[in-house]
């Protein structure tokens, strides 16, 4: 047990020795290694495949859940399940593209450059985005809404409408507002009431 406990000792004390020494042959090694078109377009590959899944993670969910438009619920399944992933995918997809953005750079042209920069913005924005409940400016809620009375009303014969009545009061809220708002806070007879569709 002595002997290895001293063996141990021995060996940290050669590894701290030369640990700068290490790390500038690997950093050396990476940096120095000749970038050849094939290396490059492998190195552009795992860049760009990173980057469409941070964007995807926030485009995905926003894509689908997004107002007058049909969803399924196998739509709306997929949708959540990406939006709870996406904060941490974001950023998980954004530290690797930054890390070979960096790699990619000092050997891009002008117009590569400008995709390398352009493309971290999108991955940047989509980290920040999935971090944010975008569907409430979607689908803000209506707090005060206005009302006029049926005869006044320019709604045609044949629009669909969600109705409610509660004792001497009546409400009638058309589903082509409704499918924008998705929620909307009314008062009803001095009932506090949310309409929902």
């Amino acid at each position: 047990m002595r002997n290895r406990g001293i063996f141990f000792l021995q060996f940290g004390t050669i590894v701290g020795k030369w640990r700068p020494h290490l790390w500038k042959a690997l950093l050396g090694t990476v940096y120095n290694m000749p970038t050849s078109s094939g290396r490059r377009g492998y190195l552009w590959s795992i860049f760009l495949m990173f980057a469409l899944a941070g964007i995807g993670l926030f485009f995905v969910p926003a894509f689908i859940i997004r107002p007058f438009t049909h969803q399924t619920s196998a739509g709306l399944a997929l949708a959540m399940a990406v939006r709870q992933r996406a904060p941490w995918g974001t950023l998980a997809a954004a530290l690797v593209c930054l890390v070979f953005a960096l790699i990619l750079w000092g050997a891009a042209n002008k117009w590569r450059k400008v995709v390398l920069a352009f493309v971290m913005v999108l991955v940047a924005f989509s980290a920040v985005m999935a971090r944010l409940n975008y569907f409430e400016w979607m689908f803000h809620p209506v707090d005060s809404p206005q009302f006029e009375s049926a005869s006044a009303s320019k709604l045609d014969k044949s629009e669909m409408i969600l109705a409610i009545r509660y004792g001497p009061d009546a409400r009638a809220y058309p589903i082509r507002e409704m499918a924008y708002h998705h929620i909307l806070n009314d008062d009803v007879a001095g009932v506090p009431v949310a309409v929902t569709y």
